[in-house]
């Protein structure tokens, strides 16, 4: 099988450069751009410190996947180079995780990681390397239209990246390629087992690369030792129904691990509120939102006015909803709409664009006061 890396012109005397993780996916990228005939490279971010990622599983761009890409590299036939980004990553994604959590958001560490080091760095990178395109691994389309390239939902459902890559912006889209936003995920693992390559059976990364234990909470009072304080417990009725032992360790939409007992109905978080240390809880009807408002739109559709859906977590299915300036509109109420996640907008399969969650807006406003 070799896919079309969209490259004008034929593949010979064209140079490929592969982002690769170490895992599965980018492996398979790999080969198939070394299939095309074009001269094919390998590049990995050192994103860990060396010492401390060599043992690590079950995450990305660490000591054994820097081998384990290495290896693959070495199989096929093609060069790879190993950049260290550590500080870059530290500063661009784990310290803006700290912070976002922090100030009472739930961030997506994933999205920052592609806007910064991974799209960012390995674009100029690449340009550096006087690379006609960069390819990845992501499970995501891309399509050329009337207007030029778009950006589409793969056609494997269940592992769909596009809510991640929303922030992508056009140029970055005119250089990337995304060859395995065709192809179902049982497919690559079958065609990396057939190509003999040493990955072929290795499990995918953690959503969460750096949190390798789950911990997210943890990993932030490591970061921020004051995350720790504690707060009152409120209903939004305005009773204080207990303590919390810091906002860092819960989300919008949670329900476990709130330790309130004695109520006629169960309890979510609907807020937090970082600067009083208090985490703001109700019933489910007090999480409906009508609206969110948004920052940083990255719009890559013709339009704003044609019919669109959304997604505002990453495992959520698309709504209808209408976007209004820097307002998104539900058709009907959402739930679990969190300040720092993304809004991401659809037309069909295609990825119009998206942005930050700043703020919601109650659907019932006495449920929420």
């Amino acid at each position: 099988m070799t896919p079309d890396f969209q490259l004008s012109g034929p593949a010979k005397g064209r140079r490929i450069v592969v982002a690769m993780s170490g895992g599965v996916d980018s492996s398979v990228v790999a080969a198939l751009a070394a299939q095309t005939g074009a001269e094919t490279i390998g590049v990995t971010l050192q994103l860990y410190d060396h010492g401390e990622a060599v043992g690590r599983t079950g995450a990305c761009c660490a000591g054994r996947d820097i081998r384990d890409a290495r290896a693959v590299c070495d199989r096929l036939g093609i060069a790879h180079y190993v950049f260290d980004h550590e500080t870059s990553f530290r500063e661009q994604v784990i310290d803006d995780f700290a912070d976002e959590y922090m100030a009472g958001r739930t961030p997506i560490p994933c999205v920052k990681c592609n806007m910064g080091p991974k799209f960012t760095d390995l674009f100029a990178l690449a340009r550096q390397l006087g690379a006609d395109c960069l390819a990845t691994g992501h499970y995501v389309r891309r399509v050329v239209g009337a207007h030029g390239p778009e950006l589409h939902r793969a056609v494997d459902p269940a592992r769909d990246q596009s809510y991640f890559l929303f922030a992508t912006t056009r140029e970055q889209l005119g250089f990337l390629r995304f060859p395995l936003g065709g192809m179902p995920k049982a497919d690559v693992r079958a065609l990396a087992a057939e190509l003999g390559l040493g990955v072929a059976g290795k499990p995918d990364s953690q959503d969460i690369c750096f949190v390798p234990d789950g911990d997210y909470a943890g990993l932030v009072r490591k970061l921020r030792p004051q995350a720790a304080e504690g707060g009152d417990i409120v209903h939004v009725d305005g009773r204080v129904l207990g303590r919390h032992a810091g906002v860092v360790n819960y989300t919008v939409g949670q329900r476990r691990g709130l330790e309130i007992g004695g109520l006629a109905e169960p309890l979510y978080v609907v807020r937090l509120d970082p600067a009083a240390k208090r985490l703001i809880v109700g019933p489910r009807a007090a999480l409906a939102v009508a609206a969110a408002r948004i920052e940083g739109l990255n719009w890559l559709g013709e339009a704003r006015d044609e019919a669109l859906t959304v997604k505002v977590r990453s495992l959520a299915k698309p709504v209808p909803a209408r976007l209004d300036g820097d307002r998104v509109c539900f058709a009907m109420p959402e739930y679990g709409v969190a300040p720092g996640q993304a809004a991401v907008f659809y037309a069909g399969e295609r990825v119009l664009g998206g942005g930050w969650i700043a703020a919601t807006e109650a659907a019932d406003m006495a449920a929420a006061a």
